[in-house]
């Protein structure tokens, strides 16, 4: 997983919680890296889920409540740090159907062994967005999460249903539904 996931994440812990909660989630994790990202470094997603748990035991808060909220403000730095990718999608549905044809492709150029996603949209009939994740990483809260920050950043009004269905190859599989 890139390093700017983990930057991004102690960032948020510091800014929601204090220095001090950032500083003892990363020591009790026990951590292979120490907890010293770079965000251009690549690092074992293990490490991101070890510092969600630890987060949730130190706050009380749900693990998928956590890492929904990091998915909003992960949406919210990306949008911060990477305006290209929004910068020719003028509304939520246009921008979602590039997240793999465009920002994966491009992440994909600068880190050729990225282990991204797999994501896939189509238009419904009734005006619907159904967006497909498949990922080895089990990382579909995240997601919902980055789902979330993009209805709040295009300012649109869209009800968001979540589908969990059977893992396939170890991969977990959701259907998210778009409705206007």
């Amino acid at each position: 997983m890139k390093g700017v996931v983990f930057t991004e994440f102690l960032d948020m812990v510091d800014d929601r919680f204090g220095m001090e909660t950032t500083e003892r989630i990363v020591g009790r994790a026990d951590l292979p890296s120490g907890g010293a990202y770079t965000s251009v470094g690549t690092y074992d997603h293990s490490e991101i889920v070890s510092l969600v748990v630890e987060l949730g035991r130190e706050t009380g808060i749900g693990v998928g409540d956590l890492v929904k909220s990091f998915g909003r403000h992960l949406l919210t730095r990306f949008h911060a740090i990477y305006p290209q990718f929004f910068a020719e999608k003028p509304d939520l549905f246009s921008f979602l159907e590039n997240v793999d044809a465009y920002i994966h492709e491009e992440v994909r150029k600068l880190y050729p062994n990225a282990a991204l996603p797999e994501i896939g949209t189509r238009r419904l009939p009734d005006g619907s967005l159904e967006l497909s994740y498949r990922s080895n990483r089990h990382m579909g809260d995240l997601c919902e999460g980055l789902i979330v920050g993009a209805i709040a950043h295009y300012g649109e009004a869209h009800r968001l249903e979540r589908r969990d269905h059977p893992q396939e190859e170890d991969k977990q599989c959701l259907t998210f539904l778009l409705h206007p």
